[in-house]
């Protein structure tokens, strides 16, 4: 199954998803030919693509502690939770599950000398995995040299760790987007990602088709907000993603 996946997400970055030129149907058909469970990917395997997510500013231990309990038992890719959490989620998962966490979040206009040290404290504190949010208003000032800067910085920062990068779609131009992908492309990072779900927007399929479309090598993809469904879950999937935040997809299958 995992190899069978791989291959999928390697050929299957569709360019024109919603357009017509290669519809939904003609891509489970694709994933058929890969012998991905009859076409179709099966409810573990997309779990594995799912950051378990709670980052709301309400959020409780024992609200943290659920998720963990949760991604361990259907084996999520990890749980995505606020810094103020991260060493005691790793000390309750007891290298049981990634734990990933958010920096500069969720405005993303901070210096960058704080969000080094957020991602430092983060790292030292047992994160995997570390989301950072851009400075937007750098990128509307055409300031893409110091956003590149920043993105290296905190890739440093993270010391082999994971970091995946928020482009904030939702504020965006597709001008914009498509020169986040380059800047993220150049920087080193691991990952570009749609959204931090707090700004009024989230993932779309357009978005992720785009990021598909230019992206450079070694960069994959999260999609991020408002992933409601196991349908949406495989077609963000299917359009390129490798990760997806979300809590909605744990708890549908938790409460049946």
């Amino acid at each position: 199954m995992q190899k069978a996946a791989q291959k999928w997400r390697i050929r299957l970055k569709i360019r024109n998803f919603q357009s017509g030129d290669l519809g939904y149907a003609q891509s489970l058909r694709t994933l058929k030919e890969h012998g991905v469970n009859n076409g179709k990917m099966n409810v573990d395997e997309i779990l594995t693509h799912v950051d378990h997510t709670l980052l709301l500013q309400t959020a409780t231990w024992d609200e943290i502690k659920e998720i963990c309990d949760d991604a361990i038992r259907y084996k999520t890719a990890s749980v995505c939770i606020p810094p103020c959490y991260v060493k005691q989620a790793g000390e309750y998962v007891q290298g049981k599950m990634k734990v990933c966490t958010v920096i500069g979040f969720p405005n993303g206009n901070m210096t960058t000398k704080v969000k080094e040290f957020e991602t430092r404290d983060a790292v030292a504190n047992g994160a995997s995995e570390i989301d950072m949010v851009i400075n937007i208003g750098w990128l509307k000032d055409k300031r893409y040299d110091a956003v590149e800067e920043e993105i290296r910085i905190l890739k440093e920062a993270c010391q082999g760790k994971i970091l995946k990068v928020i482009i904030e779609t939702c504020l965006l131009t597709e001008e914009e987007k498509i020169r986040m992908c380059g800047i993220v492309t150049k920087a080193g990072a691991d990952y570009i990602k749609t959204s931090t779900g707090f700004s009024g927007g989230g993932a779309t399929f357009d978005d992720v088709s785009l990021f598909a479309e230019h992206v450079g090598n070694g960069v994959k993809i999260k999609a991020a907000g408002g992933i409601a469904s196991l349908e949406d879950a495989e077609r963000f999937l299917a359009l390129g993603a490798d990760r997806l935040g979300t809590s909605r997809i744990v708890k549908m299958i938790r409460n049946g």
